[in-house]
């Protein structure tokens, strides 16, 4: 199935090129060649029949080029709305030295790189990893594409290869002017030998890297060509509505079905694993009413009784609990602590809260009994290709995940139970393309939440000196749940979960970024019966929230501006102290503001990058009004700075949309919000202005769609301070009074 819009790679029937050789930790595949079998080439024949584009000489496994001269670059990673792909489009088009006019874009399957030694790496999209844990093998493999198209325009031309340079998809033999397109050796640089290495450009020599280029895919978004997989219609596909027990971990118990069966257009009813139910019809508008009066009894034993108020309960005991797991232990906070009964302390939440991308989860499933595929919208292609092949019942060489453009992810998509059901579903109706797609309401049921957190923090300042008025001693206590514990639930295991201590370790990637001399970070894990799971950001949204709403605190206990105050605990981290200090400037911190409008200001480290914010909003007769956040945002690399400022804007939406309004409850073990009316996202009219000041220091390669996340919502809530005198210490913030 393959169109422009949609593209998965084809490969080639006259080659197969494995990932015999390697290129350092990149796994690119160049060096052997071996004929496709009968089968194979029948298959691939077929496929390159649906292709209505000149596939082309591949050079490399990232770089395809055509006769045209047009540049096909393959991304292995999701794209979801964040730039991954015309991000990394963008590191391979540098070194490759191609026209970034002449630049499209496939995804290969992962199946494919199965098949050929994994030579493009990592499928895996989440944790801002998708451009900074693949930059090297990704630039090494247009790299390795320039060097052959060199040497076969050298050996074309009979001349030294160190004569010949690369340059807007043209090579240019220096000493006799000649030239020639990259599409006129194309297909002789595909069969040289692959140099042992090679040489990357230095930043210095960067053209295509850091330009705010134009994104690859917004042309086919404005248009309505991009295919999701929503869209995805295949001959003869019915569609499947699917109701799951709404309480986590329940079972399904008896069914009548009876009215649903005779219903219009539905050919079947389906049992789903041990907890669902789903009809299978011509049209899903028809499963779904058919599914609305099917009579489900829920087996939900002990979790059917869990409400908010016995969840809070058991995080409010976490607080003052023994049995913790440490993830930070600098100096000895508990003696300081123990000396002083000076101490300020504050308690802080927050909630549940669902992920909600626009397109509720979905999958096409086409099962046989020796072949399975499936069109998903995934954040990891090959975890989705190990799910498949294990609910299919068959090897992953039987089977293949075709990955499409992603209506929104945020982490949900990481997770993929939907592929499971469905796939479970097309088993039942074997040869027949089954499409399930969730109702929103189910989306919100049967979602994988951001974890729920209590926190308590405690501190004792220093009484003299020159640290008069900063914290000696801190201690943050995080009662709450573990995304890692669920995920290692069937193995019995209750280990330390070093991901709900992101912003608060000790170095890294998320590292503390105060100088404090004692401090204790510790989690007393409390699970609930509610499966959490990454969401956008994971744990720095809250822990950041606690930090920088308490670091406030301590300023006030102190007498400190807030801006002073930080200052002075970021003596020694230049880049941390650097981004505060360009929000602020811009800003114009010191300026005097009318009564009702303050400031508030944020700053962490999260997946490798330093970011902060300055929020400008306005308190009156109760009602908040955010006027502007001036963000700063030090990536030490910055590939497209346009997609920068488009993230951090983004994630702002989404981080202050959900410290705004975001709240999952719970009654008789099941959440209450079904829909946007209950859960409502961030509306336009109280979206603030944003200015994203983009300051790349270089030397490191941090991330960009997660860090800003957490500096929005307490800079935001540290204005509300400043204006109003109000605290907000738990969330969603439409539960608290601003007056």
């Amino acid at each position: 199935m393959t169109c422009p819009t949609q593209r998965e790679v084809i490969l080639s029937r006259r080659k197969f090129i494995i990932g015999g050789s390697a290129l350092g930790a990149a796994g690119l595949g160049i060096g052997l060649i071996l004929p496709t079998n009968a089968e194979t080439d029948a298959n691939l024949a077929a496929d390159e029949a649906t292709s209505n584009y000149d596939q082309g000489a591949e050079v490399t496994a990232w770089v395809v080029i055509r006769p045209d001269n047009r540049v096909i670059i393959r991304i292995a990673r999701s794209e979801m709305g964040q730039g991954t792909l015309t991000g990394l489009a963008q590191l391979v088009a540098e070194e490759l030295a191609c026209d970034w006019d002449s630049v499209d874009w496939e995804f290969p399957t992962p199946g494919q790189s199965l098949s050929r030694g994994r030579p493009w790496g990592s499928f895996s999209t989440g944790g801002s990893r998708g451009i900074r844990n693949s930059q090297q093998y990704v630039r090494e493999g247009g790299a390795l594409a320039r060097q052959l198209l060199l040497a076969a325009a050298a050996q074309r031309w009979q001349v030294p290869i160190d004569e010949c340079q690369a340059q807007n998809s043209i090579i240019t033999h220096g000493p006799s002017g000649r030239t020639v397109p990259f599409g006129d050796v194309a297909e002789l640089a595909s069969t040289l030998p692959a140099p042992a290495t090679v040489t990357l450009k230095q930043p210095k020599e960067w053209q295509v890297i850091g330009r705010s280029v134009k994104r690859l895919d917004t042309t086919e978004k404005v248009t309505g060509q991009l295919r999701y997989a929503a869209d995805i219609k295949l001959p003869g596909m019915l569609q499947a509505a699917v109701n799951a027990c709404p309480v986590h971990g329940g079972k399904r118990g008896k069914v009548d079905a009876d009215k649903a069966i005779t219903m219009p257009g539905v050919k079947k009813i389906v049992m789903v694993s041990d907890d669902a139910v789903a009809v299978v019809a011509d049209h899903w508008w028809q499963a779904k009413q058919a599914l609305d009066t099917i009579a489900i009894e829920w087996l939900t034993g002990p979790s059917g009784q869990v409400d908010s108020d016995s969840i809070h309960a058991m995080l409010t005991d976490g607080l003052t609990a023994t049995d913790t797991f440490i993830g930070h232990n600098k100096g000895d906070a508990p003696s300081a602590l123990s000396k002083t009964s000076r101490l300020v302390s504050a308690d802080y939440s927050y909630p549940f809260q669902n992920h909600a991308p626009m397109e509720p989860m979905n999958a096409t499933v086409l099962w046989t009994p020796s072949r399975c595929e499936a069109w998903v919208p995934t954040q990891n292609g090959e975890a989705a290709l190990e799910v498949l092949a294990d609910a299919a019942g068959l090897f992953r060489e039987q089977c293949e995940v075709h990955k499409t453009i992603l209506g929104g992810g945020f982490g949900r998509r990481a997770n993929h139970d939907y592929l499971v059901q469905a796939t479970d579903i097309a088993r039942q109706l074997p040869g027949v393309p089954i499409k399930l797609l969730w109702s929103r309401e189910e989306d919100q049921r049967r979602g994988v939440y951001h974890p729920i957190t209590h926190c308590r923090m405690t501190a004792t300042l220093h009484q003299d000196g020159e640290k008069k008025g900063l914290p000696e001693a801190l201690h943050i206590r995080i009662s709450g749940q573990s995304i890692l514990a669920a995920l290692r639930a069937p193995l019995g295991e209750q280990t330390i979960d070093k991901a709900v201590f992101q912003s608060l370790d000790e170095e890294g990637d998320h590292a503390f970024v105060y100088g404090i001399d004692h401090v204790l970070a510790d989690h007393a894990m409390r699970n609930t019966h509610l499966r959490p799971w990454f969401w956008r950001g994971v744990n720095i949204n809250q822990n950041v929230f606690y930090v920088e709403s308490f670091i406030d605190e301590l300023a006030l206990e102190s007498g400190s501006d807030p801006l002073d105050y930080r200052r002075r605990l970021l003596a020694d981290n230049p880049k941390a102290l650097a981004v505060l200090n360009k929000a602020a400037e811009r800003a114009d911190w010191g300026r005097p503001r009318p009564q009702g409008t303050g400031l508030g200001l944020a700053v962490c480290k999260a997946f490798g990058s330093y970011v902060a914010a300055c929020a400008e909003v306005t308190v009156s007769n109760g009602s908040l009004r955010m006027n502007k956040i001036w963000a700063a945002t030090d990536p030490g690399v910055a590939v497209n700075p346009q997609q920068i400022e488009a993230q951090v804007a983004g994630s702002f939406v989404y981080g202050l949309g959900a410290a705004l309004y975001s709240e999952l409850t719970v009654k008789d073990g099941r959440v209450e919000q079904e829909n946007f009316d209950t859960y409502p996202p961030m509306r336009l009219a109280a979206m603030p202005e944003v200015e994203t000041i983009v300051m790349p220091s270089g030397g490191f390669w941090g991330g960009v769609g997660e860090p800003t996340i957490a500096v929005g919502a307490p800079a935001v809530l540290n204005g509300i301070y400043a204006a109003s005198g109000v605290r907000i210490r738990h969330l969603p913030l439409k539960n608290q009074a601003l007056s």
